[in-house]
């Protein structure tokens, strides 16, 4: 939302802004906009910095921070862009939030929306196989579209989103101490779809889209479903995390047992670690990520591999047994043991680059059976 001195609507690096008056939009492109914004452009980003009571330097970190290009003079804002930015400002005046967090909040919230906006939009859209009316286009059956459907995705993202907040909010409330809500003990997982450079070359771009998104979609129902968190899908791959070992342990299990039997799918392999992490925006960091990415790298098709901390952690948890071979031995003499879900399997001690030497642990269930 840069001021151009110019006053042509040109960006700062010369390009031309669709936004300007001379721009060519589409109509049908202004109407969508208006249907969807509720209010018609009225505002240069000056003007409605200055309406906002901000800075023009101010507004163009958050618009920027919201993952929008600089419009130059433009006059496309409306009252709802004015009153995002008194909104925002009004939370640092008011103490609630740093500078710097609240363009994390506009960051953080820009980020999400705009991939959601997008994977909506499409997915809508490629259900349209056969347009209303003889003649229509697509284009032309999206406004109609549009305004059935954005009061009700309205409501729901609200509910999500209130949903999803009260969750991280107990999450943190839980915590130990102050410490821990920012450097957290988690088991974090990746699952990666084996050999799948090679499946990019060899299909369609349709029928790989069709494997991701089924991918994607059984990785996140599964984890969703034993209580851990999805916290972001790299196309032939998921990392995800979860308070507890057990739970995150099981999940990864899941994923490899269900891919197994759908012949449709590539073969899988898990990584998983347990330590602190740290968290922002949603994302995770740390040694503790580091390492399971690395497990994952290494581990065989169709497995799961676990470091030293997660083995100790379902150890210490009573998942799995001190010794496999002692607790096989001790169920033949018929003495009474706990009722173990995991087997832990060390493995060979090997380097893995930039993390030293590690031990990882072959994770499987017990028996065979699956809980």
């Amino acid at each position: 939302m840069t001021v151009d001195d110019t006053g042509s609507g040109a960006g700062g690096d010369g390009r031309v802004d669709p936004h300007a008056p001379d721009g060519g939009e589409d109509p049908l492109a202004l109407r969508l906009e208006q249907l969807i914004l509720g209010a018609e452009r009225r505002y240069t980003p000056f003007q409605a910095a200055r309406s906002a009571g901000v800075s023009m330097e101010l507004a163009s970190r958050f618009w920027r921070a919201m993952g929008f290009a600089d419009i130059g003079q433009a006059k496309a804002l409306t009252e709802a862009d004015v009153l995002a930015l008194r909104r925002l400002a009004g939370l640092v005046e008011a103490g609630l939030l740093s500078e710097a967090m609240a363009v994390q909040v506009a960051r953080s919230t820009g980020q999400t929306t705009a991939r959601l906006a997008e994977w909506q939009i499409d997915s809508f859209l490629e259900g349209l196989t056969e347009p209303p009316e003889p003649g229509m286009t697509r284009t032309e059956v999206t406004y109609p579209l549009v305004e059935l459907l954005l009061p009700e995705l309205e409501e729901f993202l609200v509910y999500v989103w209130r949903r999803q907040l009260a969750a991280a909010t107990g999450r943190v409330v839980q915590a130990a101490d102050d410490e821990e809500m920012v450097d957290r003990r988690l088991a974090v997982g990746f699952a990666d779809l084996v050999g799948f450079t090679r499946l990019t070359r060899r299909m369609e771009e349709e029928e790989l889209g069709e494997l991701v998104e089924a991918f994607e979609t059984t990785a996140a129902d599964l984890v969703a479903a034993r209580g851990g968190r999805l916290i972001k899908t790299l196309g032939d791959e998921v990392l995800y995390a979860a308070d507890d070992a057990g739970v995150a342990a099981d999940i990864a299990l899941r994923l490899v047992e269900t891919l197994a039997n759908d012949e449709t799918m590539p073969e899988l392999r898990v990584g998983m670690a347990f330590g602190t992490v740290t968290t922002r925006m949603g994302d995770v960091f740390g040694t503790t990520v580091n390492l399971a990415s690395r497990l994952t790298s290494i581990a065989p098709r169709d497995a799961v591999l676990v470091d030293s901390a997660f083995a100790e952690e379902l150890i210490r948890t009573g998942e799995a047994p001190v010794s496999e071979a002692e607790a096989a031995a001790a169920e033949k003499e018929g003495e009474e043991t706990p009722t173990y879900r995991f087997a832990l399997q060390p493995m060979w001690q090997r380097p893995v680059r930039g993390l030293g030497v590690v031990e990882p642990w072959l994770l499987t269930r017990r028996d065979g059976r699956s809980s």
